[in-house]
């Protein structure tokens, strides 16, 4: 990996945005996006997307990263000046607690931990209850309510995981907070810079997304508004590869994940057999993906007059945590998966994966 590429991963990983308060995110990307195309449009609730042309009757190619990490926001401030939260995207209530994190507010931004017992306090009471995030408290140091009002923190205020991005001992893996999606954000940025100089036969649609953690509800007006007729998703997913690689899926270092099922979507036949055949002439690692969970794609496909739509994604270690891990090979995998999707598309190639 260039170590250009390697800061730009630090650099997105970094920022800090949940779900509906994406504009540090949604800024970095129009600066870095802006040299790179023809145009840059926003839709309604934030998602943002950069157009390289090919005219008004030309097909249009959709490439959608999200921009929001999970996060919390504030919903009450206690008399003793720390907060109770609910969770914007889904949270393992276990991995919560003992953490840092940062405070956004309209004053600025505050360092601010999660609460939790010490064992000392545990000693001759069987134990913590069962965890729940709304149970878990935040703690910035304030003491009281009104100390805390003086400072500007208001209900809806957000609280997000505070993290260093750093590589692994033998420089193969990558440690951070937001893979997920950040991931798509920087193959985004990745793809545009590699296709700077070719001239498509489709009007390329490459960005971000806001508001997927929450119930993909960032591709709903993106598609609306871009009216895209093929959809690619790029998207981090859950690894499952800790004790066993046998009848799991999603293991580091084996590739980009075809994503074939999840409960949002199946993979059509004709746009599967386009992807085998790009990462197969190509020789890009690949493997077969089967989810638990969505990404945008799901959204995407059931959109307008319906979209053939697929994910061309990463798995990574822990996601929604403060650390997650993934592989470098991995990445520059469905990096160049994503390159030669758009390389190898034409008219005449859409129009029969979309009707035989």
């Amino acid at each position: 990996m260039k170590e250009t590429t390697f800061n730009r991963i630090k650099e997105l990983t970094e920022l800090q945005g949940t779900s509906g308060f994406e504009e540090d995110i949604r800024a970095y990307l129009k600066k870095e996006m802006t040299p790179l195309v023809d145009d840059i449009q926003q839709d309604g609730l934030g998602g943002i997307f950069g157009l390289k042309n090919a005219g008004e009757d030309a097909q249009r190619v959709m490439v959608a990263a999200h921009m929001d990490e999970v996060g919390f926001m504030l919903t009450e401030i206690t008399s003793r000046g720390l907060f109770k939260v609910v969770p914007l995207g889904g949270w393992n209530p276990y991995v919560v607690s003992a953490q840092r994190f940062t405070l956004k507010t309209k004053k600025g931004n505050y360092p601010c931990i999660s609460s939790s017992v010490p064992p000392h306090l545990l000693r001759g009471t069987g134990g913590q209850a069962q965890v729940k995030v709304e149970d878990i408290l935040f703690d910035a140091g304030f003491e009281s309510k009104e100390e805390a009002l003086e400072y500007g923190v208001l209900p809806g205020d957000t609280i997000v995981p505070q993290v260093e991005t750093v590589k692994t001992a033998n420089g193969k893996n990558i440690i951070s907070k937001a893979w997920d999606n950040r991931y798509g954000c920087t193959v985004v940025l990745e793809a545009l810079e590699a296709l700077q100089k070719e001239t498509l036969d489709y009007t390329l649609i490459a960005g971000a997304n806001v508001q997927e953690e929450v119930g993909l509800r960032g591709a709903k007006p993106a598609v609306t508004k871009f009216k895209p007729d093929l959809f690619f998703a790029v998207d981090c997913s859950a690894a499952d590869d800790l004790t066993t690689t046998n009848g799991t899926f999603g293991h580091l270092g084996e590739g980009t994940l075809l994503r074939i099922q999840d409960p949002g979507m199946i993979l059509l036949p004709r746009l599967r057999e386009y992807l085998l055949d790009t990462a197969e002439t190509h020789n890009i690692p690949y493997q077969y993906f089967v989810s638990k969970g969505g990404t945008d794609a799901g959204a995407a496909h059931t959109a307008n007059e319906g979209i053939p739509s697929s994910v061309i994604g990463v798995c990574g270690r822990y996601i929604h945590t403060h650390q997650t891990m993934f592989s470098i090979a991995d990445f520059d995998a469905a990096r160049e998966m994503l390159i030669q999707v758009l390389k190898g598309l034409d008219q005449s190639t859409i129009r029969t994966i979309i009707y035989g």
